[in-house]
């Protein structure tokens, strides 16, 4: 038996404009997604995850890795557990799907490099979704943080210490966002009003290449001002809610450099950079209005455990 385990996700800047090209900054967070797997003769797939949404990731996993790594097999166990809620928007079923073919790969002793696991997750995930811009795939695969464009076309790892200095603090606001149907809604928003969304989108672009400069300096204080610049655009998107403004104003309010929403919107989390001497205060203006979740960033991709 082999067990994998991968990264959730943060985004921190560039939502749904990562979509249509755009460069996107996604971060792995220190919560992981944990698949076990064990060969069987019983010609039969079993899996239990109680812990995901469903387990139609895990089954495309198994068909799309066979496929891809060569595999056949007389029957396979697989069991999965989590550290966090999928209701969070952490990516848990990238991750799922990341560490599900990496545990196939290892039982059946197929060497297969990073590279190939992120093409065959991404991939997966797609025969699911139907959209999707695979920077929650990377995440889980590569971890760290990471400047990210469609595809993996651009995957280049950040030199950036979001744990030192500075503190990610991230706040739920009790609602369950469906990604995939507010990504179609952007898209319909895109087809009717096209150049104002195709502006936004570009704007969104320069602020993420922007902050990437400015976290390359440790310039913290001006990647928190991009942050909020990019708040903006997403609330001209109408991918915000009321629940989320008033927790991002919460923060903002407490000191944080920065805040604004994280992932498709419509729910899920919300995040605030913050000075780590102003983290408490941060948190306790989020607490009043959401859930703080407490996770480090920038960890480790995905990782055999046993």
């Amino acid at each position: 038996m082999i067990t994998v385990s991968a990264p959730g996700k943060l985004m921190l800047m560039g939502e749904h404009a990562v979509v249509y090209g755009y460069p996107c900054i996604v971060t792995a967070v220190s919560e992981r997604l944990h698949v076990e797997i064990e060969e069987i003769q019983d010609n039969q797939i079993t899996v239990e995850a109680p812990q995901v949404k469903d387990t139609r990731f895990v089954d495309q996993a198994v068909i799309e890795g066979c496929n891809a790594f060569g595999i056949t097999h007389r029957g396979l166990h697989i069991r999965t557990h989590s550290t966090f809620s999928h209701e969070y928007g952490f990516g848990s079923s990238s991750a799922v799907t990341v560490a599900t073919l990496a545990a196939l790969a290892a039982v059946f002793q197929k060497d297969i490099g990073k590279k190939l696991l992120f093409e065959v997750a991404y991939r997966t995930v797609l025969a699911i979704q139907g959209v999707g811009s695979g920077f929650d795939v990377a995440a889980a695969t590569y971890g760290e943080t990471l400047l990210y464009t469609k595809g993996g076309a651009i995957l280049n790892p950040l030199s950036w210490d979001l744990n030192n200095q500075v503190s990610l603090v991230v706040g739920y606001s009790g609602i369950k966002a469906d990604t995939a149907t507010i990504v179609k809604d952007v898209a319909k928003k895109r087809e009717v009003q096209g150049k104002t969304v195709s502006r936004i989108f570009e704007a969104i672009g320069k602020l993420v290449l922007q902050a990437k400069e400015a976290g390359d300096k440790k310039d913290w204080e001006t990647v928190g001002k991009l942050m909020n610049f990019n708040q903006e655009y997403l609330r001209d998107l109408g991918v915000s809610t009321e629940k989320l403004e008033s927790m991002i104003f919460a923060a903002k309010q407490a000191g944080a450099y920065g805040a604004k929403l994280s992932g498709a919107g419509g729910g899920d989390c919300m995040i605030a950079l913050v000075l780590k001497e102003k983290k408490e205060a941060v948190e306790r203006a989020i607490a009043q209005g959401g859930t703080v979740v407490n996770v480090s960033v920038q960890d480790e991709g995905v990782r055999i455990e046993k």
